[in-house]
């Protein structure tokens, strides 16, 4: 998703939704949730984790809305403790869950699979995102969100003993893999507000069909 995903200029908005059409390119290790769900059968349970923006949620309306208010024209809101606190703090009720998240998540629950959302953002009080992925996706065993303020996550990873982890930014495969787990692309939506997209596949991951939406 570069010194911090959140504080550089380059970030613009993490986030997803994706209403363009995408056509798949035969270089790229494309997988299938009916491919996936078959990659993991008859294993036991397994601990695996998510990205939140342009991964599990389309939160580019929060952020837009963030910048509006705090830094019209420019990326400074992202350096705002106030906007961190408002986003962190419900914004995400208007973020559109992804629909291959629904997928995703329905498929490690039904293996009795816990699961783990760790974000780049940065951490404040009263953070109300936890209970916001509980409610949207029914998540029976919900754990805290953790945040790592940056897009560093190998040692939340590696600590959490995840085998898989979700990601829509090359800083989530590369630190999936600096921790021994199997990192999986899903795609970030055309319209999202964090640009430049990224170029699917090119780190040779597995890459989700479909999962832009």
């Amino acid at each position: 998703m570069q010194i911090s995903r959140f504080f550089s200029v380059s970030f613009l908005g993490l986030l997803l939704l994706g209403c363009t059409s995408y056509q798949p390119q035969p270089d790229i290790r494309w997988i299938s949730i009916p491919d996936l769900a078959g990659s993991v059968q008859g294993r036991a349970p397994m601990a695996v984790g998510f990205d939140i923006d342009d991964t599990v949620l389309f939160s580019s309306p929060c952020f837009y809305y963030g910048q509006q208010k705090y830094s019209p024209g420019s990326d400074d809101y992202l350096k705002s403790q106030s906007f961190w606190n408002e986003i962190n703090g419900g914004c995400d009720r208007y973020s559109i869950p992804k629909d291959v998240a629904r997928a995703l998540i329905e498929l490690h629950q039904q293996r009795g699979d816990t699961l783990y959302f760790i974000t780049g953002r940065p951490y404040t009080e009263g953070e109300q995102l936890t209970g916001i992925l509980q409610k949207t996706f029914a998540i029976v065993d919900m754990q805290p969100v953790v945040f790592t303020s940056g897009p560093e996550k190998s040692r939340f990873i590696r600590e959490r003993g995840l085998r898989i982890y979700y990601g829509d930014a090359d800083s989530d495969i590369i630190s999936a893999r600096e921790a021994g787990a199997r990192p999986i692309r899903v795609m970030r939506a055309g319209n999202s507000s964090y640009l430049p997209l990224p170029d699917n596949g090119a780190l040779g991951e597995e890459v989700l069909v479909d999962s832009q939406r």
